[in-house]
């Protein structure tokens, strides 16, 4: 995390994900550095586009596990310039939140990508998420998202996401590399992916309420 005077902020952390049948969940836990390590983020993301998905939040100064509200998650996680749902995505697009209209084929560099705007399906979306409207960039090749521009819901520019180093790992394609800028704030988030596995399974016991206290 670097603000606009281009002082440094490093997180080190480690993530899981498992499907339960339809319903992903994702957890993450912060290893470095000290004043953060032990925070924990827990996310239910359940394929029912009616039925709110579950956050939790462990903040160990507090000891104590929050509940997200969907009201929140358009809200800034933990100093980045990510919001909770797009932590909880992924880099994927919520269907059920957004309209559609694909507006040209695009290259950019090596890449023939499909530029796409989305823009939310009502005014309280729109608040939850905190963006008026999305264009986003996608890879043609791999159907990964590969850079994406965000306004506010007062029409303002607000943040741009690039993503670089989109290789296979275990057959999938894969981001090892996301920088989003905040045009505005200033301040800059990147995203460094390394060890990433897909084969190994995890303990269901992982995701759940009392995994995010016990670090896991």
């Amino acid at each position: 995390m670097i603000d606009r005077r281009g002082k440094e902020r490093v997180r080190e952390t480690i993530g899981y994900r498992k499907y339960f049948g339809d319903e992903k969940r994702t957890v993450l836990f912060y290893l470095e550095p000290a004043n953060v390590k032990d925070t924990a983020f827990l996310t239910y993301d359940y394929r029912d586009p009616s039925v709110d998905d579950d956050q939790w939040l462990y903040l160990p100064a507090l000891r104590k596990v929050r509940r997200i509200s969907a009201s929140d998650r358009g809200d800034y996680f933990l100093g980045t310039d990510f919001t909770y749902e797009d932590i909880k995505k992924e880099g994927k697009i919520e269907p059920s939140d957004f309209h559609f209209k694909t507006l040209q084929e695009e290259l950019i560099g090596d890449a023939k990508t499909l530029l796409v705007e989305a823009t939310p399906q009502s005014d309280a979306i729109a608040r939850e998420l905190g963006y008026g409207k999305t264009q986003f960039w996608v890879d043609t090749v791999s159907w990964v998202i590969i850079k994406a521009e965000y306004w506010d819901i007062k029409g303002k520019h607000l943040k741009t996401l690039k993503a670089n180093d989109i290789r296979q790992v275990d057959g999938i394609w894969t981001r090892h590399g996301l920088t989003i800028d905040n045009h505005k704030t200033g301040h800059k988030t990147i995203f460094t992916f390394s060890e990433v596995d897909y084969r190994t399974d995890v303990k269901d016991s992982v995701f759940t309420k009392r995994a995010l206290s016990k670090g896991r």
